[in-house]
């Protein structure tokens, strides 16, 4: 493949981090700036994974529903759910009955012997 020789001008700061770079990935610099112009011209959606919209995955789907049922609520139906919402939190953490459970995994026996040295009692 034929090659041209031109001549840019770059902000030094830019260069230093271009040279930098191409340190980094063990390329020559006029490497790196030919990757990133072909990346250019080929268009943005080879440059960046294009994101779903709002809704479009299953968890959106139903952050949305659920959005749009308390939207056609009345605000003092709301402040009253949140207040309800409210009152079961304080209820559950004065609850002895509400103690959390907790599972920890372990590489080896080893280490669950260990731990269970260092937390008896």
């Amino acid at each position: 493949m034929p090659y041209s020789r031109i001549a840019i001008t770059l902000p030094k700061d830019v260069l230093v981090s271009l040279d930098r770079r191409a340190r980094e990935l063990h390329r020559s610099r006029s490497g790196v700036i030919v990757d990133a112009v072909r990346a250019f011209l080929t268009g943005p959606s080879t440059v960046r994974e294009p994101r779903p919209a709002y809704g479009g995955d299953d968890v959106g789907i139903a952050r949305l529903d659920q959005l749009e049922r308390d939207l056609a609520k009345s605000p003092a139906e709301r402040l009253h759910a949140a207040e309800e919402a409210a009152r079961l939190a304080a209820r559950a953490r004065r609850s002895p009955a509400g103690r959390r459970h907790q599972i920890i995994g372990f590489d080896s026996y080893e280490d669950f012997y260990e731990w269970k040295k260092a937390n008896r009692g």
